[in-house]
């Protein structure tokens, strides 16, 4: 069906149903690795590619695992205190009203720019790759919105980050095998990062779809005794309203196809993890398309197409 279909960028698709892979789809075509060029690639169920912006929710997932074993503070915690290294910060009033919940939902009311290319230090995330500190490079950037209100804000996931890796005394990539991956027997995974060796918790994560898939189903399922059923439900409890509509929770969104709830996490290129909880399904949809400003168009012609 799908081989049927000019599916602009689509490398690959799986789909899960009550827990069992019903589809799978692969294709071929030019690939990258966080912007290194990987040249022509023919896709398969154990070719690695790139989450880029799903990488932010499952780092959510992961912080909280995190919090139900007591590693990192509580949604409600002052931001501020969590970084001690910057009292300068600290003493401005205006950022000392923010919190870790203004992490999670994207909502810091800091000014934040990622519309330039991924390759420019113009676009806010790559400079943040660039800078000698990445949390200082976030958390004082200049305020241009009362917290609460929703921008799309990679540094919130730098952050999130950086809180799971200082309370678990892990790298997020060595926490996220241990706690998440390796119970859910996922085995090949890469993790991106920069200069300074920190992993991108904002779009760093290569993961195959089987294996995308697989953490959605985990999700539907309550959580496998891996993901907190409890964390589950307030994750994907919709927060705040983003500029374009959508629902927002914490770092996942949420809509409705034909009348039943989606949820959805969603990568530059053509990336997206679908849930489906009324029906039992996920889609996991890889693709290449990125920058392109009509990218969102093949994720959405699979969804629509298959569930």
């Amino acid at each position: 069906m799908l081989a049927d279909m000019d599916l602009k960028g689509l490398h690959g698709v799986v789909v899960i149903r009550d827990g069992e892979i019903v589809l799978e789809h692969y294709g071929a075509g030019e690939d990258f690795a966080w912007g290194e060029p990987l040249g022509p690639v023919t896709f398969g169920p154990g070719t690695l590619h790139d989450l880029r912006s799903c990488s932010k929710s499952i780092t959510a997932l992961l912080y909280g695992i995190a919090l139900d074993a007591g590693s990192v503070p509580p949604p409600a915690a002052p931001l501020l205190e969590q970084f001690p290294d910057y009292p300068d910060l600290a003493a401005d009033p205006a950022r000392a009203r923010l919190t870790v919940e203004h992490v999670l939902t994207m909502s810091l009311g800091l000014e934040w720019r990622e519309e330039p290319p991924y390759d420019s230090p113009a676009n806010a995330e790559i400079a943040m790759e660039m800078a000698p500190d990445r949390y200082r490079y976030v958390l004082e950037r200049p305020i241009v919105a009362p917290p609460g209100e929703w921008s799309y804000c990679g540094g919130a996931t730098a952050l999130l980050g950086g809180l799971i890796a200082a309370g678990t005394g892990r790298s997020l990539p060595d926490y996220a095998r241990e706690v998440l991956f390796t119970p859910l027997g996922i085995t090949d995974v890469a993790w991106s990062g920069g200069a300074d060796g920190v992993a991108s918790a904002a779009s760093g994560l290569r993961l195959t779809p089987r294996d995308l898939a697989r953490i959605g189903a985990a999700i539907l399922a309550g959580g496998h005794g891996v993901i907190p059923a409890s964390w589950i439900g307030a994750m994907l409890r919709p927060r705040v309203t983003t500029r374009t509509g959508a629902r927002y929770g914490y770092h996942w969104y949420t809509g409705d196809l034909d009348g039943r709830t989606l949820h959805y996490a969603t990568g530059n290129g053509g990336q997206r993890l679908f849930l489906l909880p009324d029906t039992a399904q996920v889609i996991a949809v890889t693709a290449g398309d990125y920058d392109s400003p009509d990218q969102g168009r093949t994720p959405q012609t699979v969804l629509e197409l298959l569930a």
